[in-house]
């Protein structure tokens, strides 16, 4: 209902910009960044802190601690590097102009002080400032634009923090002279600046550079960054779809560029009129020396892409390190299985018996009958063995001793047998 009578106060070229927006835009509104601050009618919120002073600041190395922040400023920040925007735009009150990054300087003069994006956010605030009512014929600001670092000074504001680290192209648009208006003056307000709005948004579908970025090997979205020869500042395709939106001053000519870790950058040269232009990018993924594909894969776990990337060395043009590797590997299991028979073949020969100082045969016979006792654990084969050996004892003492064991005869002491377990 709301959306259908807002249609309804259209006219028709606000009705061309508001569809043109609907179909290509995906537009997110936050009603007051700071309500209790409006609700008490002051800049600080309940905390008496200042919100468009409180955010990271380049200019400001000890402002860095984002545990520090107001609720506020941390629910922001979380917001836009989440839904990664385009573009935004703040509106204040209290003046009439569309003010742009810079807002600090680094030695806390007051100067004109541009981003790298500068003619790119003069062409955004221009176009706020010339679809609206009278901001353009500002006495004050040339054709209702500033740039706030030559307005005033300020530090650990949003506008500037969402350029650098949101990505977010931001305009902070002072839209009534009156800081408070009361309730009456709002359909005012809002007519004078409507146009402008739609302009806007609008700008971001009709201006600029915008395009998806894929790999040539399976076809799939890559989120490489983007950046413009000349201009100090980088765009990152989106995580899900490598979309990618460069807002960029109409001009002659500008050479876009593709990166991504693992592929080989693509760079392109355009010309930018009076219109937007789509330019998708297909990447190629780099190539070793010996020609094997070096692949960098950002949608998967770390465990995964170590798999991968193990794999794609051993497949790709290392064929003969992988050939090494399989002949060193059966090499090791032969000689594992050739220890393992050694070893159980020599446990299953030893014995559990010692034959030590005996004084007659008798005794060594006794010792020959509790040893046999105790070889019912062994298969045939063995006790078959063992016992031919242990005759053989037997007849070598006897022949020396004619049937009595001497264990002070030098040839019974050589042939004493030791088996030990």
């Amino acid at each position: 209902m709301i959306r259908s009578l807002f249609l309804q106060c259209l006219t028709f070229s606000e009705m061309f910009q508001a569809k043109l927006i609907v179909e290509n835009v995906h537009l997110h509104l936050l009603p007051s960044l700071n309500p209790d601050g409006f609700t008490l009618r002051k800049r600080g919120n309940a905390n008496n802190i200042d919100l468009n002073r409180d955010f990271p600041d380049q200019f400001l190395f000890l402002n860095d601690d984002e545990d520090s922040r107001q609720p506020e400023t941390r629910a922001i920040m979380n917001w836009s590097r989440d839904i990664q925007f385009t573009a935004s735009a703040t509106l204040h009150g209290g003046a009439l102009v569309a003010n742009y990054p810079w807002d600090g300087t680094d030695d806390k003069r007051t100067f004109y002080y541009g981003c790298p994006d500068d003619d790119a956010f003069r062409f955004m605030a221009s176009i706020y400032s010339h679809s609206h009512y009278n901001m353009s014929s500002s006495k004050e600001f040339l054709d209702g634009i500033t740039n706030g670092a030559a307005w005033y000074p300020l530090y650990g504001g949003m506008q500037d923090w969402n350029y650098i680290h949101a990505g977010c192209f931001e305009l902070t648009l002072e839209i009534s002279d009156n800081k408070w208006p009361v309730a009456a003056e709002l359909p005012i307000i809002w007519k004078y600046n409507k146009m402008s709005m739609l302009n806007l948004v609008a700008s971001l579908v009709k201006t600029g550079v915008h395009g998806r970025i894929y790999s040539s090997g399976d076809g799939r979205p890559l989120p490489a960054s983007i950046t413009v020869s000349g201009i100090n500042y980088t765009v990152r395709a989106g995580r899900t779809f490598a979309d990618y939106h460069r807002l960029l001053a109409p001009r002659d000519k500008y050479e876009v560029v593709a990166t991504m870790p693992g592929y080989k950058s693509r760079n392109t040269t355009i010309w930018l009129d009076e219109g937007a232009m789509t330019l998708d990018f297909v990447l190629d993924p780099e190539v070793s020396v010996k020609g094997g594909i070096l692949q960098n894969v950002y949608d998967c776990n770390c465990d995964s892409k170590s798999k991968l990337e193990f794999v794609e060395f051993l497949w790709g043009s290392h064929f003969e390190v992988f050939f090494v590797f399989i002949v060193i590997l059966g090499f090791l299991c032969i000689l594992f299985q050739k220890r393992k028979k050694v070893k159980i073949s020599t446990t299953k020969q030893r014995t559990v018996m010692d034959i030590v100082e005996l004084d007659s045969c008798d005794d060594w016979k006794k010792k020959i009958d509790e040893y046999l006792q105790r070889m019912t654990a062994m298969n045939a084969v063995e006790r078959k063995a063992l016992h031919a050996r242990l005759a053989k004892s037997v007849r070598l003492i006897k022949a020396n001793g004619q049937g009595k064991f001497n264990p002070s005869s030098p040839s019974s002491r050589s042939r004493s047998m030791k088996i030990t377990r």
